[in-house]
């Protein structure tokens, strides 16, 4: 693993609604560390297929990889050959499962990316599609896009279309206190800060918890823990009314994400 100044966290929940029809959990998340750095992504696959999901993963490790491999040919995330490349790497692993698979299998194939780029000089952080982004605090949503249909990279291969990966931010590792990667799912999550948990009175907190308290980062299963509580369906008793009062999970929609914050007393 990576030997930056970093201590990172990610978890990933199933949607209320996803349960509800019985779809699986569609995001994905890859997190892979070199000597060269660090690579983190999650990728939220769309469609009414029945394995939506498999594009998601495909495409998140194939670009975490991608990334890896050409940091350690030399290359650096300020050039600006650096995203366009890993387009094509993404795309190269989709063309050739059309190819083996057939044209159909791209329609498991549509997805949306966001990801980071940690090296010890500078942080790259890039998208393609909607979610949900903060750097240092300040909470960037990405999208709602026009019709609610963002730019999946799959659709260079579908319609020819021109979908870049889009550079989001470009800054010296050194300023990075705290970084987080979502899908969109997060954009709902920030919006419940005053909800209470569907168990009892507790309010949900803003999504500024995830960098700044502890206890996610001192057990490695602490953030996977809260999602599910939050999307935990609760059912109590109303003894005055003498029915059962059911509560819904919070969270409809599949929410993944990765938190890297700076280590305490390291530079």
């Amino acid at each position: 693993m990576s030997t930056l100044p970093f201590e990172l966290i990610a978890a990933s929940v199933q949607g209320r609604e996803h349960a509800r029809v019985g779809r699986n959990n569609q995001d994905a998340l890859c997190v892979l560390g070199g000597e060269q750095g660090l690579v983190a992504v999650v990728a939220d696959g769309c469609g009414s297929q029945a394995r939506s999901e498999l594009g998601a993963q495909l495409g998140a490790r194939r670009l975490a990889w991608a990334a890896l491999e050409r940091l350690a040919r030399g290359a650096r995330v300020d050039e600006d050959s650096f995203l366009p490349g890993l387009r094509e790497d993404v795309l190269g692993l989709l063309d050739g499962l059309r190819s083996d698979l057939g044209r159909e299998v791209l329609s498991d194939c549509l997805f949306t990316l966001v990801g980071a780029v940690v090296t010890p000089e500078q942080t790259l952080v890039f998208s393609a599609g909607d979610g949900v982004w903060a750097l240092n605090g300040e909470i960037h949503p990405l999208g709602p896009f026009p019709g609610n249909a963002p730019p999946y990279l799959t659709y260079a291969l579908l319609h020819d279309a021109q979908v870049p990966l889009t550079r989001l931010a470009l800054v010296p590792t050194e300023g990075v206190r705290a970084l987080l990667l979502g899908t969109d799912g997060v954009a709902d999550l920030a919006r419940l800060a005053d909800a209470t948990l569907p168990s009892g009175t507790e309010r949900v907190g803003p999504l500024s918890q995830f960098w700044t308290e502890d206890r996610y980062f001192a057990n490695p299963d602490a953030l996977r823990r809260r999602l599910s509580l939050l999307n935990r369906e609760s059912l109590r008793a109303d003894f005055d009314s003498r029915r059962l009062v059911r509560s819904p999970g919070l969270l409809p929609d599949d929410t993944t994400l990765v938190v890297l914050r700076r280590r305490m007393g390291r530079a």
